[in-house]
C-alpha cells in the first residue's frame, strides 16, 4: 500500500527511470489533488510529439503502478495545458529535489503555505512572537518587550493576530482604553470596501509608555459584537469588481502596510497564533518578518512540532531564507534547577538546528570557512541558542500583567526578562540600521 508520504518519492524514482527523455518532457509539474491523488501536467504541444507521447506512457504506465490509489489509471495520469507558469502560481509548490525543471504542486483545503516566503522590507522591523504550543508566555513576553522598547524611546505598534484566542491587549490596554474596533472587524469590513473607515477606530495607545508609544491593534474591540460570526470570515479572499482574488493573507499586509504609514512605528510586535495553522502561517511567511522568535519548552511536543517545521522548509527550498530570521526564545525557564533545565533546552534545540537547518560542515574544514551556516551548541551567536525567560509568579498569567507593570520596579521586570530584552533591542537596533 502506498502512503501520501511515500507519493513523492516515488514519482521521483519513476522520473529517474525516464530522466534520459525528461529533456523533452520538461518542464513538468506533479499535481497532487485534494485527495493526495498524483498527475503530472505538461505542455500542450507535447501531446502532438510522438517521441514525448511514448515516454509519457511508459511514465504514466510506472506511476499509475507505484502510486496504487493515490495516483490515476495510465490513460488519466497526463494533462496537457498551455500555460504551466500560470498553474504553478495556483497552489503551494516547490522543487523537486534531484531535478531542475520539475515542480511539486499541493493542493491544500486552506490557503497556508509554509513554503511561500515573502522578503523583508528595508523600513519597520517587523518581529513575529510564534510558538508550537500554546501556554508558554508568549504573549506575555510580548507585552513586556513592547514596553521595554517604549522604556527605551521607541515607537511600538503592537498586533494581536491570535484571533482564535484573544487577550494580549488586555496586557496593554486597561478597559477603558480599548478602541472600537479590531482586526476581526477589519477582515470582515474590507470585504464590503468599508475597511477604511474603521483604522482610526481600531489603534490603541498603552499608558504603559513614559518615554515613547505603544500603538495597541487588538483582535477585538471594546465591544466584540458577533465575533463569532465575523471570525468565520476573516479568511475570506477580497474579489474585486473586475473579478480579481485578493486572499487574506495579502489583505492583511495591505492593511500592515497601512498602519505604518499611518504611525510611523520603529518596531512591529507581532503575537501569532500558537501552532501550525493558517493564522501562524500568514504571520510567520506572508508578512514579511525580519525576526521569528521561536517560543520553547524543553519538553518532546515542542521539538517534535519544531521539527516538522524545519523540515518542510528544508524539502520546499526555502532553509536558506528563513532560517537567518530564526531565534529560540527559551520560555518559562524554572527556579529549581534552572541551569540544568535551561542546558537541556539548549541541547535539544542545537539538536533541531544542526539536523535540519544548519549546513554539514565536511570533516577538516576550516573553523573560519564562511561557506557553511553552522553553530557550534556553546555559540551564543546561534539562533538556536535560547534567549532565557525566567518564571515568575507575578507574570505567570496575562490577566493581571497591565496592572502589575504600571506598579512593579522596572528592576523585578528585568530581572524575569532582561536576557530577552537585550535580544529584542539588538534586533531592533538592527533592522533600524539597515534602513
Amino acid at each position: 500500500m502506498t502512503i501520501l508520504d511515500e507519493t513523492v518519492s516515488k514519482v521521483a524514482e519513476s522520473l529517474e527511470q525516464q530522466r534520459a527523455d525528461l529533456a523533452i518532457l520538461a518542464p513538468i509539474l506533479v499535481n497532487r489533488d485534494l485527495n493526495g491523488r498524483v498527475r503530472l501536467i505538461v505542455r500542450e504541444e507535447l501531446r502532438d510529439n510522438p517521441q514525448a507521447r511514448e515516454s509519457l506512457g511508459v511514465l504514466s504506465q510506472a506511476l499509475s503502478l507505484s502510486l496504487e490509489r493515490h495516483g490515476f489509471p495510465a490513460e488519466r495520469m497526463v494533462l496537457f495545458e498551455t500555460d504551466l507558469g500560470a498553474i504553478r502560481n495556483e497552489a503551494p509548490h516547490f522543487r523537486l529535489e534531484g531535478f531542475e525543471d520539475v515542480w511539486v504542486l499541493d493542493r491544500l483545503a486552506t490557503e497556508s503555505d509554509w513554503s511561500r516566503l515573502i522578503p523583508p522590507g528595508h523600513g519597520v522591523s517587523r518581529i513575529v512572537f510564534f510558538s508550537i504550543k500554546g501556554g508558554v508566555g508568549r504573549s506575555t513576553s510580548l507585552a513586556a518587550a513592547a514596553w521595554a522598547l517604549a522604556e527605551a524611546g521607541k515607537r511600538v505598534l503592537v498586533l494581536d493576530m491570535d484571533l482564535e484566542s484573544p487577550g494580549l491587549s488586555s496586557s496593554l490596554l486597561p478597559e477603558d482604553r480599548r478602541p472600537r474596533f479590531g482586526l476581526t472587524d477589519w477582515l470582515v469590513e474590507d470585504l464590503v470596501d468599508n475597511g477604511v473607515e474603521l483604522i482610526g477606530d481600531m489603534i490603541a495607545t498603552s499608558d504603559l509608555s513614559h518615554n515613547g508609544e505603544i500603538y495597541v491593534v487588538p483582535a477585538y474591540g471594546s465591544d466584540p459584537g458577533e465575533y463569532i460570526a465575523k471570525l468565520g470570515r476573516v479568511w475570506m479572499p477580497k474579489m474585486g469588481a473586475d473579478g480579481t482574488r485578493e486572499p487574506w493573507a495579502k489583505r492583511l499586509q495591505r492593511l500592515l502596510t497601512g498602519l505604518e504609514n499611518r504611525l510611523q512605528p520603529d518596531v512591529i510586535l507581532i503575537d501569532s497564533r500558537s501552532g501550525i495553522d493558517d493564522v501562524a502561517s500568514t504571520c510567520v511567511t506572508d508578512l514579511g518578518a525580519s525576526a521569528i522568535l521561536l517560543f520553547a519548552l524543553e519538553d518532546e511536543q515542542t521539538w517534535s512540532g519544531y521539527r516538522i517545521l524545519f523540515r518542510h522548509w528544508h524539502r520546499t527550498g526555502v532553509v536558506r531564507e528563513i532560517r537567518e530570521r530564526l531565534q529560540v526564545v527559551g520560555a518559562m525557564i524554572p527556579d529549581v534547577d534552572g541551569k540544568e533545565y535551561f542546558a537541556d533546552l539548549r541541547e535539544s534545540s542545537w539538536s533541531a538546528f544542526s539536523d535540519e537547518l544548519y549546513d554539514e560542515v565536511p570533516p577538516g574544514c576550516p573553523a573560519t570557512e564562511t561557506e557553511y551556516w553552522n553553530f557550534d551548541q556553546m555559540d551564543e551567536s546561534g539562533p538556536h541558542y535560547p534567549w532565557p525567560i525566567h518564571w515568575h509568579r507575578g507574570f505567570a498569567a496575562m490577566r493581571s500583567l497591565h496592572q502589575r507593570m504600571s506598579q512593579i520596579d522596572s528592576g523585578q521586570i528585568n530581572q524575569v526578562f532582561g536576557d530577552f530584552f537585550t535580544g529584542i533591542e539588538m534586533l531592533a537596533q538592527r533592522d533600524g540600521d539597515d534602513e
